[in-house]
C-alpha cells in the first residue's frame, strides 16, 4: 500500500536514506531541511528516481509555525500523513561539559528535544482517530550516545537522545487507543556527515575498526530499518528502540 512519509532531515545522512527507501517502496516523502536548498533538492531526485514522489519543504523544527507548515505541504502535495520520521538532529564539536556555552547547549536542545516534540506534537494531531485521523506511525531517531553517553565530546547531544528514548516509550502509551504506533531507532557509529560537523571527519573510520562488526555503520543500514518500523510488516511494534549498532 502507498503511503505518504514526512521526514525531518532528510537533505542528507540516515534522513536521506529513510527518504530513498521510501521512495523505492513507492511511497510519496515530504522531505524537511534546514538550510540546504541543494542537498534537499538532491534527496528528492534519489526519491524520484527510486519510483516515489517527493517534494522539498524548508523549516526549523524547533519552530512551531514552520513544523505546522512542513505538514501542510506535505498534505497539500500528497494526501494525509500515514508516517513521520522524527529525525532532525544536530551535534556540536567535540569537547566537555566544562567548556559548552549555554548557547550550544540551548541549540542542541533546542532542536533535538524540544524540535521533536513539537513535530510529534503535530503528527499526533494530525493522525489520532479520536481527531479524525487515520492513525499512523512515528519513528523517533535516538543515538547508542543514549546509553553510552559519550563523555568528553558530546554529553549534551548523548543527554537529548536520552530524552528521545523516555519520550518513546511515553508516547507509545499515549498514543497506541489512537491507532499510532512510536518507535525509536537507536543508530550506533555510522558514517554520516555529521562526524565532520563536530570536528571529527575521520572519527567513523578509525573508530569503526573497534566496532564488534570491525565497521562503522551506513546510512542505508539505518534507513533499511526506519523504514522497515514504518511498514506495516511491524504492524504490532510499538514503544520499542530498536538498535542498529553493530553490536557495540
Amino acid at each position: 500500500m502507498s503511503k505518504v512519509i514526512l521526514v525531518t532531515g532528510g537533505s542528507r545522512g540516515i534522513g536521506r536514506s529513510a527518504a530513498r527507501i521510501s521512495g523505492a517502496r513507492g511511497w510519496s516523502v515530504g522531505v524537511n531541511y534546514a538550510d540546504n536548498a541543494k542537498a534537499a533538492a538532491e534527496t528528492v531526485a534519489e526519491v524520484e528516481r527510486a519510483g516515489g514522489r517527493a517534494i522539498p519543504i524548508r523549516g526549523n523544527v524547533a519552530a512551531e509555525k514552520d513544523v505546522i507548515a512542513m505538514f501542510d505541504a506535505t498534505v497539500r502535495a500528497f494526501g494525509p500523513i500515514d508516517g513521520v520520521v522524527n529525525n532532525a538532529g544536530i551535534l556540536g564539536p567535540a569537547t566537555t561539559l566544562a567548556e559548552m556555552s549555554i548557547e550550544r547547549m540551548r541549540q542542541i536542545f533546542d532542536v533535538n528535544i524540544l524540535g521533536a516534540y513539537l513535530v510529534a506534537r503535530e503528527a499526533a494531531r494530525r493522525m489520532s482517530r479520536s481527531r479524525g485521523g487515520k492513525g499512523g506511525v512515528i519513528v523517533n531517531l535516538s543515538s547508542a550516545a543514549a546509553r553510552l553517553g559519550s563523555p568528553n565530546e558530546f554529553v549534551d547531544y548523548a543527554g537529548s537522545k536520552g530524552a528521545m528514548d523516555t519520550f518513546t516509550i511515553g508516547l507509545s502509551k499515549e498514543l497506541g487507543p489512537e491507532g499510532i504506533r512510536v518507535n525509536a531507532v537507536r543508530p550506533g557509529l555510522i558514517d554520516t556527515e555529521i562526524h565532520a560537523a563536530a570536528g571529527k571527519p575521520d572519527r567513523a573510520h578509525t573508530m569503526g575498526k573497534l566496532m564488534p562488526l570491525g565497521r562503522a555503520g551506513t546510512a542505508d543500514e539505518v534507513g533499511e530499518a526506519i523504514v522497515w518500523l514504518l511498514d506495516d510488516a511491524s504492524s504490532y511494534v510499538s514503544g520499542s528502540i530498536l538498535d542498529v549498532a553493530g553490536g557495540r
